[in-house]
């Protein structure tokens, strides 16, 4: 009955390995590998794992890293789904313009913050903030409709396109302060601050919209480098793609 769940990002593939298909599942076994690594995964780390009943998951990296995964799962006799985002699953309306183009990373963390809201208490708006290689905001009002959200550059690219289009700003990364007196704490501060003050905008405008405040939920590899200097109180949760996942395995695969 057991369940491989993979987050394929645009730089690395994340995967979990779980007991059954439904919330709350007993987690057996996790990674992570980068994408240019992709192939050790069937002598490597999988190698060691148990034939999964099922493997679900979601990826954003491109058709030709897709077919590299699906290679590496062919040591066992399972055919991979991949969650696709649609116009409603899971409790959750899609209210994007075209729902199928939403990045199914996104639609996915979006459903398993939902599930841990309600799970944990009323319902009631929700900014969901994934802070990777790129960073995505988005807002959800309390009756599970996904309003819209927004994409910016991640900490990384910022610095890369301020190299690439500057001179003299090849310097180490700093720190985050308050009033930085050197380049370096500039740069790491800048890119921090324009991250917070995009997921503050959220929330204000969500607030706005809802009448009440909402709850800010923040996950990706870059997230607890994040939380310290938002500007508004977050709960950092790194498994929120995973828990979205195990949502719509809950319902896709748990009667299969």
């Amino acid at each position: 009955m057991t369940l491989l769940a993979l987050d394929v990002g645009n730089t690395r593939l994340k995967w979990a390995l779980y007991d059954a298909p439904r919330v709350g599942a007993t987690l057996l076994a996790s990674g992570a590998q980068f994408l240019e690594n992709i192939e050790t995964l069937e002598e490597g780390d999988w190698a060691r794992l148990p034939s999964p009943r099922w493997v679900l998951g979601c990826i954003v990296a491109g058709d030709a890293v897709k077919r590299r995964v699906e290679e590496q799962l062919e040591l066992w006799d399972v055919t991979p789904r991949w969650v696709v985002s649609s116009s409603a699953e899971a409790g959750l309306t899609n209210g994007y313009d075209h729902p199928a183009r939403l990045g199914s990373d996104r639609w996915v963390a979006m459903i398993g913050a939902r599930q841990r809201l309600l799970a944990n208490g009323p319902a009631r708006p929700c900014v969901v903030v994934m802070v990777g290689t790129a960073v995505t905001v988005e807002a959800i009002d309390a009756d599970g409709r996904f309003l819209g959200g927004i994409i910016l550059p991640g900490h990384g690219i910022m610095l890369r396109a301020l190299e690439s289009g500057t001179a003299g700003l090849h310097v180490p990364t700093g720190d985050v302060r308050d009033f930085p007196t050197n380049t370096s704490d500039a740069l790491t501060s800048g890119g921090t601050f324009a991250i917070a003050g995009a997921v503050q905008r959220m929330v204000e405008n969500l607030r706005r919209h809802c009448g009440e405040d909402p709850v800010c939920i923040m996950t990706g590899g870059a997230g607890w480098k994040m939380a310290p200097s938002m500007s508004t109180g977050v709960e950092l949760v790194e498994s929120l793609i995973f828990d979205g996942l195990l949502e719509v395995a809950d319902r896709r695969l748990a009667i299969a």
